[in-house]
């Protein structure tokens, strides 16, 4: 009897020594840029284990064509339904001053920037926009607007189908700071989308810069905007620096006085870490 516990014991521990190493073997080695660390879910969870946390269920909703418009993510915010602007007000303060045309937003010429009532961190930013048809103008007075995450990042909205500009403001260029990988652009008059993913900057308390804001954009489904990290607010022909502030700012759509319309525009907030 004691021979036959004995053996089930070594069996046991070896069980146990076995099952060590393997959860050994699956966590990763430290990688530099990469914190081993509890919160990093690479090195909280253990391959494969079916009891990690299911990802939330959501309807992935449905794309635009020329003559319909798409539908949101379940999981979005729906920051313009074709009706109103409600969700939004003029930066000056009071109602936002653009016109509602056919199911689309367009600028009102002299009413000035609009942005958001609610404010976001992080986070996926679907719109689509349409260039006046036919063009008037040329350079950086042709079809010219911009869309500013947390009001101050600035993705550039511009006609530049034939139409060119200094690289760092052209269509899609992070304004001032990086031009797009490729000119994507569509003839004015057709619609076109921007899918950015936006991450903001991060402060200390004291007010000391931890971590840059990084953007993502693609336009007509084409990468254009790899992960980029910002040196800090956009502008022209100015470089600001970095100023904490609040975690969560407005989006903002710039009036730069050509009739640009918008539709569709979504927002889902990302995870923060």
């Amino acid at each position: 009897m004691r021979k036959r516990i004995l053996i089930l014991t070594l069996a046991a521990a070896g069980l146990v020594a076995a099952t060590c190493y393997a959860v050994q073997q699956q966590q990763p080695k430290e990688i530099p840029g990469m914190t081993a660390s509890p919160d990093n879910p690479v090195w909280k969870w253990v391959q494969h284990e079916r009891n990690r946390p299911q990802p939330q269920v959501i309807q992935p909703g449905k794309p635009s064509d020329e003559d319909h418009v798409g539908q949101p993510p379940s999981d979005a915010i729906a920051l313009f339904d074709g009706k109103d602007l409600s969700n939004w007000e003029s930066i000056k303060g009071g109602e936002a001053g653009w016109k509602v045309v056919d199911g689309c937003m367009e600028v009102a010429k002299g009413t000035g920037d609009i942005r958001s009532k609610q404010g976001f961190g992080d986070c996926q930013l679907h719109l689509e926009f349409r260039e006046p048809t036919p063009p008037v103008g040329m350079d950086q007075s042709r079809g010219n607007s911009g869309v500013f995450l947390q009001g101050l990042y600035e993705v550039q909205v511009l006609d530049c189908y034939g139409n060119k500009t200094y690289p760092d403001g052209q269509t899609a260029a992070v304004y001032g700071q990086y031009p797009p990988l490729v000119n994507a652009c569509l003839p004015p008059g057709q619609w076109q989308t921007y899918d950015i993913i936006f991450h903001r900057p991060r402060f200390e308390k004291n007010g000391n810069l931890v971590r840059p804001a990084r953007i993502t954009v693609l336009q007509n489904g084409v990468l254009v905007q790899d992960d980029v990290v910002l040196t800090g607010p956009t502008g022209h022909h100015i470089r600001p620096p970095y100023t904490a502030g609040p975690d969560k700012l407005p989006l903002a759509l710039q009036d730069h006085g050509a009739p640009v319309r918008y539709r569709n525009i979504w927002m889902r907030e990302l995870p923060e870490n």
